[in-house]
């Protein structure tokens, strides 16, 4: 489904009821829209991520400007501050009251600008992997040269110089920095699963090299 927002069609979908029969009577449940990361991914593996939540609330998700299945534009727009701005015009043009806010890692840190933004849109905020200023990049090189291979060490500078600029590049780099993003990494599990999402390399790019606001940001005002 596509909402008209700001200009542009994001993409979104719904998992689970908003009215469901209990005890006799219509029962209204807590909406949640799930923020996925990146920059550069879509929705998809915040489904996985999130599989049965839908059993409790209803569920939104949605592909950030540019990204997925949501209509590409001006490169220019594809920042943390515009993805805010649309993240309340889907709220609002869903006719949604204030939400449970799910963020996971750039999702994260979208969802916290969400909520200090408009406070009176979410009624909780929930993150997870994320962090809430620029000092993430060099915390996560401090980190993977204690812990990381060689290989690691350098596939983090790839990313941070902006340069995994093929869809390969993008897929090497999970690859080989797998382990250090989950405890029980599955190679193989990645594989398939990671052949289910797209990735915009243009949007991480720019995002991560040198002016990007992933280079910049900082919400701790």
């Amino acid at each position: 489904m596509f909402a008209n927002i700001r200009g542009t069609r994001i993409f979104f979908d719904v998992d689970g009821m908003g009215v469901v029969m209990e005890g006799g009577g219509a029962v209204e449940r807590m909406t949640a829209m799930l923020v996925h990361g990146g920059p550069g991914v879509d929705h998809v593996g915040m489904k996985f991520g999130h599989k049965g939540l839908e059993a409790r609330m209803q569920l939104v998700f949605f592909d950030q400007r540019g990204n997925g299945r949501s209509d590409e534009g001006d490169p220019a727009r594809y920042s943390l501050d515009e993805t805010v701005e649309d993240m309340e015009a889907l709220r609002r043009h869903l006719g949604l009251g204030p939400i449970v806010s799910i963020g996971v890692s750039y999702g994260g840190m979208v969802a916290m600008a969400h909520a200090a933004r408009y406070p009176d849109s979410v009624s909780h905020l929930v993150l997870t992997c994320t962090a809430s200023h620029k000092g993430l990049l060099t915390r996560a090189v401090e980190i993977v040269a204690q812990r990381g291979t060689q290989a690691q060490i350098a596939m983090l500078n790839e990313l941070i110089k902006g340069s995994l600029d093929t869809q390969d590049k993008v897929v090497a780099y999970f690859r080989v920095t797998g382990p250090l993003y989950s405890r029980t990494f599955d190679e193989a599990a990645f594989s398939k699963n990671f052949g289910r999402s797209s990735f915009n390399v243009g949007i991480s790019r720019r995002a991560f090299g040198p002016g990007g606001h992933m280079q910049t940001f900082d919400l701790r005002g």
